[in-house]
């Protein structure tokens, strides 16, 4: 069985120092909580920060805390200098990108020490990791403190199966651009085999930014990077639901719920329970209740807001400044509408243990949940879990993940305070009947989708995708193909070698001029051409005065413009008498579009038009390529000319002219004792499609194909080539 390897942040259990000794105690926090009742079901490891700094511990406390953590709770710490961590943690996760990926850009800081200590300690965990794991293991990444550990493995255990789940909002493209970081955090998250979030929104957000920033473009949530697939998807996350609901039944919680209810007496609850953060609107909730109280003081006396704020992040300056405001607000509103028999809010600035949690999520008519932006917001859910008479209400933003879920809540716009006044007096005269009826279908649906559940889907989603990979590499040149290649190019006397251009010897450029052959290139070619028995012969769409200008020196054969001009020693020929003239009347056409579609552009050669659209970064782009192809194919129709589309490319051109035609050309040249072809996109087909039986054929890239074999990329045809040569030279 695969071992599984958690790595997160924080440890679900924390070492402190207590009186010289080191104590150790579980930590609180959505995903320790979460995922503690799911990782000790496996072969597992979960590895992270212990909560102590690597300058408190001796190096015999450190091993001794690494034996404890290993063999009662199946962890292993990573010691960070505080230095760094502070930087790393209370620095660029939580100042830079935490407001940013919240929408609150105000509150963001651009630290240059930040990153560099960010970038230090994912290096660190990627140490740590690799140590431990092995390329059988799964390795599941949470959160926006790694994102950059998934490309950091990657590359050191390129075969080992990532998955990397995102537990805050990813925030829109016109907000992730602004991150001077962003290229690089994009990049570390898709060293992943699967990235997760909440919600479809935060896919969208994500695929968006890679498509803009990064190029890639997505196909039903799967992105191809370099020779692998990445699949990005929404897993929202569920609770322990029998944790909750089994709990209001116990003894020990009976007493507890029994003594809130004797203090709250016959008034309403209404329950807001949050850590201290400026994204959990807890300020806008109290002025709520503020204006509820002022629009209808019949509920005065009648009504306690129970407010649980417990302390986060109290270095950062935001977090004080927030806990001020809110003792302010609640001071002032107590004092404004309390009496001697009744305090309004009552106002608890600490962690509140899981059995006087539970209490509360009992005794509560109401939760109170309206982040202005949040992941997912498990409190919702605990809470209808824990109501397990059905009574409760649940009021909840419609800015939290939940929100997707939790349908049959009351859904609010926390920015509306209207609504959420309306919202409040909504909850505490609604039905008996209706709420049971609501709270049916929610308790269903997260029962149902629980932690394990989402864990489980989110593992055996991962191992789809491995096999998937797999299934898809199947195709690939074997190590043992690769050698009786090699063997039968040493043996052959005549050799022909078919070879298309871009994205075959050299990667794309976003502008055709720049994809210049190197010097590398330029020398194999040369090495490969002039060896006895070659005949290599050159293939590609582009202009003709290109390719000699790049080619026409090398002793080899060049064939421009997918098959319309051959070059013959010194001179180019026309595969055939070819009219130019229709040109005229499509250019035009391509025209609008390059007005309509900023950064495309017409390249124009002596037979055939291009619209080029590499430097589109648009999602509407797809819709726009349709919308081309089929007025082309529609204007067209009576014209002897073919619509033809390639790797970020439209083109038009005579009918009858393509690669398979050209390679036509040398393949009935004479027998050849040896044939591979080699290309990347659908104008290479045509050439795959008339090789003969015993020919070679490798398709760049994994898409389906025509050719016997598929390569992973332009570096390995390079390599790939060089060894061709290598062979034949020694014979």
């Amino acid at each position: 069985m695969q071992k599984l390897v958690i790595v997160s942040n924080r440890l679900p259990v924390t070492v402190e120092r207590r009186r010289k000794e080191l104590r150790f105690r579980f930590s609180t926090g959505g995903v320790a909580t979460g995922l503690s009742s799911f990782y000790k079901r496996f072969d597992s490891t979960w590895i992270g920060w212990p909560g102590i700094s690597a300058e408190k511990m001796s190096e015999r406390e450190k091993k001794d805390c690494e034996l404890r953590m290993k063999s009662d709770f199946q962890c292993l710490p990573v010691y960070i200098p505080h230095s760094d961590f502070d930087r790393y943690y209370g620095g660029f996760s939580n100042k830079t990108i935490w407001p940013l990926f919240h929408y609150f850009p105000q509150f963001v800081t651009h630290d240059e020490k930040y990153w560099t200590s960010y970038q230090r300690v994912n290096q660190r965990f990627c140490d740590v990791v690799c140590e431990l794991a092995g390329k059988d293991d799964i390795i599941w990444i949470q959160d926006y403190h790694l994102m950059l550990l998934p490309a950091l493995i990657r590359e050191r255990l390129p075969h080992t199966t990532i998955g990397y789940f995102h537990h805050i909002p990813f925030p829109c493209f016109e907000l992730f651009r602004n991150l001077p970081q962003r290229d690089a955090l994009l990049t570390g998250l898709l060293g992943a085999d699967i990235i997760g979030f909440h919600t479809d929104d935060y896919v969208l957000h994500f695929l968006h930014s890679t498509h803009r920033l990064l190029g890639y473009e997505s196909e039903m949530g799967i992105l191809t990077v370099d020779d692998r697939m990445v699949r990005v998807d929404a897993y929202p996350m569920g609770i322990d639901y029998e944790l909750y609901a089994g709990a209001s039944s116990e003894p020990g919680i009976q007493k507890n719920i029994e003594k809130v209810r004797r203090k709250v007496s016959s008034h309403t609850v209404v329950l807001s329970v949050d850590r201290l953060d400026y994204t959990k609107g807890i300020p806008r909730r109290l002025e709520t209740f503020r204006r509820f109280l002022e629009s209808y003081p019949e509920y005065h006396e009648k009504i306690i807001f129970v407010v649980i704020a417990a302390p986060s992040r109290t270095q950062v300056d935001d977090y004080g400044a927030l806990k001020r405001t809110i003792d302010e607000m609640v001071g002032q509103i107590n004092g404004a509408f309390g009496t001697i028999n009744w305090i309004p809010i009552w106002y608890l600035y600490r962690s509140v243990p899981f059995e006087s949690m539970v209490a509360f999520y009992n005794c509560a008519d109401i939760c109170f949940v309206t982040p202005f932006r949040d992941g997912m917001n498990l409190i919702a859910k605990e809470y209808i879990a824990a109501r397990t008479d059905d009574c409760g209400v649940l009021i909840l933003s419609e800015m939290a993940g939940a929100a997707k879920e939790l349908g049959e809540a009351i859904i609010v716009n926390p920015s509306d305070r209207q609504a959420l006044v309306s919202a409040l007096k909504e909850a505490i005269e609604m039905s008996v009947e209706e709420r049971v009826e609501r709270n049916r279908f929610m308790r269903k649906r997260i029962c149902r989708y629980n932690v394990i559940r989402w864990a489980e889907e989110f593992i055996n989603g991962l191992q789809s995708m491995k096999k998937r990979q797999d299934a898809r590499k199947a195709d690939s040149l074997t190590a043992d193909q690769e050698g009786v290649l090699y063997e039968n190019y040493a043996s052959a006397r005549e050799r022909l070698i078919l070879l298309d251009y871009d994205g075959t010897l050299v990667p794309f450029a976003t502008r055709p001029v720049d994809a210049r052959p190197d010097d590398a290139l330029l020398s194999l070619l040369h090495k490969l051409g002039v060896s006895p028995g070659n005949t290599v012969v050159i293939l590609s769409g582009r202009d003709k005065d290109i390719l000699e200008g790049w080619f026409g020196t090398l002793p080899v054969k060049i064939v421009a413009e997918h098959g319309v001009w051959f070059f013959h020693g010194s001179t180019w020929k026309l595969i055939e008498p070819l009219d130019s003239e229709w040109t005229d009347a499509i250019r035009p056409v391509l025209e609008m579009y390059v007005d309509r579609t900023p950064k495309s552009f017409i390249e124009e050669k002596e037979f055939s038009l291009a619209w080029h659209y590499r430097k589109v970064n648009s999602e509407f782009i797809t819709t726009r390529v349709r919308e081309l192809t089929t007025d082309l194919i529609g204007l067209t129709a009576n014209m002897d000319l073919q619509v033809l589309e390639g790797n970020k490319v439209v083109e038009i051109r005579n009918s009858g002219i393509n690669k398979g035609r050209a390679a036509l050309q040398w393949i009935t040249d004479r027998k050849w004792d040896f044939i591979l072809a080699i290309g990347d996109d659908r104008t290479d087909e045509d050439m795959f499609r008339v090789l003969p039986a015993q020919a070679y054929s490798l398709k760049v890239g994994f898409e389906s194909s025509s050719a016997l074999y598929s390569i992973s990329s332009y570096r390995e045809v390079r390599h790939l080539l060089e060894k061709l040569y290598e062979g034949g030279f020694h014979q």
